[in-house]
């Protein structure tokens, strides 16, 4: 089932896998998109936009809070491990639209946020960092010491990717000798052009996802499951074939 990929594993050195919220449903964290996803419950123009955060500042912080109960309370699951574990064979590059942070958590060395950290804060005016801090339920939201509120480092609808990291995502990308793209919809721009970015390059580009989406006929190869159990069984088809 693997053949064609490991053959292409056996001659390259970058790997960057492209990662969204199915690797996260993995570890029980609710996807934004489908017939469960959270944005069937909220619209998000009341919870992950700048101007309902200054219109009702406690209720979407609150949201936030509750959300961070959700990725606090769960585990990286063997997608996260397995990417970890390829960094033994290859230079590997981890580019996520996750907010998470379980990629980190799981122990990933190179890690590009395109969307934010969930666990990162900063405040609204003098921009000051509370980073992976965590605040009482009573303060909702939390002021800095300027008097302003404090805001999640998140890139809400209508704000712009962080540039740092989407640049070194695309240069990521154009240097890649494979490229995994976990668990997306692939439907959010700017951040679903770089697999285009990849492709164009010359990278091998790998699908891998529970259903379809709308690059799985433009992949080289797409692989349709969970990449907590298709990311172990390549790592240990690879060790087989390097024995």
């Amino acid at each position: 089932m693997y053949d064609e990929l490991l053959t292409q594993l056996s001659i390259s050195k970058r790997i960057v896998f492209f990662t969204g919220a199915g690797i996260s449903a993995e570890s029980g964290i609710p996807t934004f998109r489908g017939e469960e996803g959270i944005w069937q419950k909220f619209r998000p123009e009341e919870l992950a936009n700048f101007s309902a955060f200054m219109r009702n500042p406690k209720l979407v912080w609150e949201w936030y809070q509750y959300r961070r109960k959700i990725v606090r309370d769960s585990l990286p699951n063997p997608g996260h491990t397995a990417i970890v574990d390829f960094e033994k064979y290859f230079d590997v590059t981890v580019i996520t639209q996750n907010v998470d942070n379980l990629h980190n958590r799981a122990g990933s060395k190179k890690v590009y946020e395109l969307h934010g950290n969930i666990e990162r804060n900063y405040c609204v005016r003098c921009k000051k960092r509370f980073d992976y801090k965590e605040f009482p339920d009573t303060e909702s939201p939390p002021l800095c010491d300027c008097g302003s509120n404090i805001r999640p480092d998140i890139v809400w609808f209508g704000e712009y990717l962080p540039q740092d990291q989407f640049a070194a995502s695309e240069k990521a990308a154009e240097q890649s000798d494979i490229f995994f793209v976990v668990g997306t919809s692939s439907i959010v721009y700017p951040a679903a052009s770089i697999t285009s970015i990849a492709k164009s390059a010359g990278s091998f580009v790998v699908e891998i996802n529970i259903a379809e989406t709308e690059i799985s006929n433009r992949v080289n190869l797409f692989l349709k499951g969970k990449s907590g159990e298709i990311l172990p069984e390549i790592l240990n088809q690879l060790k087989m074939k390097s024995l």
